[in-house]
């Protein structure tokens, strides 16, 4: 019965989760009529900053060992500024469903820098998933091409996809001495250093913005950058295994279109959702062919 209802606590954590990650996409879509995506990228991280710091005092969390600084200050540079900066700058000129399937594509680039740099033995089957995957990604791409010009939205996306890949791998290391809490805490503090060098623009711009409109970037500070990061960490601790909780990560897409369409109105192409599916089907193959 116990282990019921950690299974219960675990999947309603990793669903709140899993939405609040989706939300963050039709939100920094919409916040681009309004500010740039530097401004975003700062003004997101100052305040999940101030989030993390005050749980970290209040939980009495652990710092961070002096060796393991400068591997937490790649994973924050790789995941949080990099990747977020990409992330925004893409989502400017590709529709927040069609960014959420390229972003879904994470966990393939993840994949191959396993085999590369940690030298993980890859299944037949998982090739196939990978391959199968890159076959929805191009989907995607084609998409939103016009003519034979590329947008470069996408290969900002796909930039900030393996940006994120490359931070997974890092995070591995690091969760092998750190809590996922701790892991991804540091880690966002770290990276919202890199993010200061855009705060003069945001000193600029937030003058010229409606105040209601700042209530999003407040919402993606505290929830899809700073709640979220606790509610994963509690799902992860609830679950039988990790594996249980990562298929949640699919839904993703699927929740940032349905959320973009009621809020912006968005539509997604057939041949975009086509291929963001096909992408969410190489990654299931692929994962399903490993071990916990």
């Amino acid at each position: 019965m116990k282990k019921d209802q950690r299974a219960v606590k675990s999947a309603i954590a990793a669903l709140i989760t899993v939405s609040l990650w989706a939300s963050a996409f039709p939100a920094v879509k919409y916040l681009l009529d309004y500010y740039s995506a530097e401004s975003i990228l700062v003004f997101r991280f100052l305040i999940a900053s101030l989030v993390l710091l005050a749980i970290i005092v209040l939980k009495k969390v652990k710092p961070p060992a002096k060796k393991d600084i400068p591997l937490f200050a790649l994973a924050g540079f790789l995941g949080i500024f990099l990747y977020s900066w990409l992330f925004i700058s893409g989502v400017n000129t590709v529709p927040s469903g069609v960014s959420s399937f390229l972003i879904a594509s994470a966990p393939v680039f993840a994949t191959l820098f396993s085999i590369v740099f940690l030298r993980e033995k890859v299944k037949l089957l998982a090739w196939f998933g990978i391959i199968l995957s890159f076959c929805g990604l191009m989907l995607v791409t084609i998409s939103q091409m016009s003519g034979f010009v590329m947008n470069i939205g996408v290969v900002l996306l796909v930039g900030a996809s393996i940006s994120t890949s490359l931070y997974t791998i890092i995070q591995r290391k690091l969760t092998r001495k750190y809590t996922p809490f701790e892991a991804a805490a540091y880690s966002v503090l770290f990276g919202s250093l890199f993010t200061l060098v855009f705060l003069p623009g945001l000193i600029r711009e937030i003058s010229t913005v409606p105040l209601v409109v700042n209530i999003i970037p407040l919402y993606l500070g505290i929830f899809p950058a700073a709640i979220a990061y606790l509610s994963w960490s509690y799902a992860i601790s609830k679950a039988r295994s990790t594996a249980q909780v990562t298929m949640f990560v699919y839904l993703i897409p699927f929740l940032a279109s349905l959320l973009a369409f009621f809020w912006l109105d968005e539509r997604i192409a057939l041949v975009a959702f086509v291929g963001g599916v096909v992408i969410i089907l190489g990654m299931l193959i692929s994962g399903l062919t490993k071990k916990d």
